[in-house]
């Protein structure tokens, strides 16, 4: 891929001026010299929150965790997941690798992580005190205990209030909203702060907002703004898309009442993330958190008809993306709008720990000065059964969008079949067309696609998909 690389984290603290230049916004706005708090502190405690179907327009069910995480914090606009599905997704959180190297394809093939390669087994065995609060890995079941977790309440998804748990080894049901039991047992967690001195990671991941985005009670009437959509809601000329998208019925209502549920499922998730927040100030440990938010992925409201994840549309891959790190210099409220993604939380975590990976990464520390000029994008179909789009690649950057569909498709354990044939090509101009309504390879000549520069793209992306 297009890059530019810089050295490590500490390098870079004195490179400021030049990615200052070279960003919008940089990530390093404020940010201190190499003799600074970054180069001094003790290892950071980490805390790692993942939402689930969290689209990137739901600011405002979140404004206490933008008032901590983006006013006090860095945000990332051009936030990105590698695949826009549960497990694959948090597959690549934890690995920093995109799926195509993981192997965890679909939802269904979350054994296939290497859990040597995780984030979570490198800040363990570094000394890190490690928990998990809430959702795991689709697939996993729930008796058996995450790897490299010290202390655990794995939720089985669900919003019931009384939900099963594997509670640090015992399965059992716990009554209560299940964001606010999740929320309850991160506190106590963070409270072992006060008497145990080493440092800890915290991966918080509630069930919200994903479907069937039960609100908890004190939340079920709660009335949201008013949203008229946006122009490819549902878009109303979908001759130039795939057959799954032309045959999409998703309306603006159908939207509108999904949008109102996850808006008022994230209002929990809001609450929690505050109480975080007045738990690390209570402890005096605000300061050296770094505090990582996002989604596993974002989702449709019925864009081109469509009202769910997993497509290669801009709603379905972009996501919410926040990071804070005071005393490293990022609290001050800044935007980065480097392309990140999801693989790229890992590298940064393990950056920040001062731990060098002995796997493969794909991602790149967000601490450094790395910025690059384009994403893979991928997704699979899991078995052969007709409707829904067919595997899928994306070569994404921020002025344009390259897909291809293959004639592939994967069984419960992630292993691909098919004659790899591409079967349909998008490409979407997202300076001109941000909503995606136009696909100009639709009976584009050959002379057209040349000038578009589909040949070099598609060799590019060719290349990324077994990188």
């Amino acid at each position: 891929m297009p890059e530019h690389t810089s050295p490590s984290r500490r390098g870079f603290l004195t490179g400021a001026a030049a990615v200052a230049a070279a960003t919008a916004v940089p990530l390093t706005a404020g940010r201190a010299a190499a003799d600074g708090p970054a180069a001094t502190a003790a290892r950071p405690n980490i805390l790692l929150i993942v939402t689930d179907d969290q689209p990137k327009h739901t600011n405002w069910a979140i404004q206490k965790t933008i008032a901590w995480l983006g006013d006090h914090g860095v945000e990332y606009p051009n936030g990105h997941v590698a695949t826009p599905l549960c497990a694959p997704s948090r597959s690549s959180v934890f690995s920093g690798r995109f799926a195509h190297n993981h192997g965890v394809r679909n939802n269904g093939a979350s054994a296939a992580l290497d859990q040597h390669s995780t984030v979570q087994r490198y800040l363990k065995q570094a000394g890190y005190r490690t928990g998990l609060f809430g959702k795991y890995l689709n697939s996993w079941t729930l008796a058996d205990n995450p790897p490299h977790f010290e202390d655990f309440l794995l939720l089985q998804p669900s919003y019931s209030s009384s939900a099963n748990y594997n509670d640090n080894g015992t399965v059992r049901q716990i009554s209560g909203y299940p964001t606010n039991v999740i929320k309850n047992h991160a506190l106590a967690f963070l409270d072992k702060a006060a008497t145990d001195t080493r440092p800890w990671f915290a991966y918080v991941t509630p069930y919200a907002s994903h479907e069937p985005n039960t609100p908890a009670a004190k939340y079920a009437d709660t009335v949201v703004p008013a949203w008229n959509g946006r122009p490819s809601v549902p878009e109303d000329d979908r001759s130039d898309k795939p057959a799954y998208i032309r045959n999409a019925t998703a309306t603006l209502d159908d939207a509108r009442e999904l949008r109102k549920r996850q808006l008022r499922t994230l209002l929990s998730v809001d609450d929690a993330v505050q109480a975080f927040r007045d738990k690390l100030e209570a402890l005096g440990q605000l300061d050296n958190t770094l505090v990582i938010y996002v989604a596993d992925n974002g989702y449709t409201w019925a864009d081109h008809g469509w009202l769910k994840k997993s497509v290669p549309y801009s709603p379905s891959h972009q996501v919410p993306f926040y990071l804070s790190w005071p005393a490293a210099g990022l609290g001050s409220g800044t935007v980065d709008n480097r392309l990140v993604a999801n693989i790229d939380i890992a590298p940064t975590v393990l950056d920040a720990a001062g731990i060098t990976p002995d796997t493969p990464q794909d991602g790149r520390s967000l601490l450094t000065g790395y910025s690059r000029g384009h994403l893979l994008v991928e997704w699979w179909k899991q078995g052969t059964a007709a409707g829904g789009p067919n595997t899928w690649a994306s070569y994404v950057d921020k002025e344009k969008q390259y897909t291809e569909y293959y004639d592939l498709h994967t069984n419960a354990a992630g292993v691909v079949s098919g004659t790899g044939q591409v079967l349909f090509r998008e490409y979407y101009d997202l300076v001109s067309d941000p909503y995606q309504l136009r696909n100009l390879l639709h009976q584009a000549t050959p002379a057209e696609e040349q000038a578009l520069g589909i040949p070099a793209l598609a060799a590019t992306l060719a290349a990324d998909r077994t990188s």
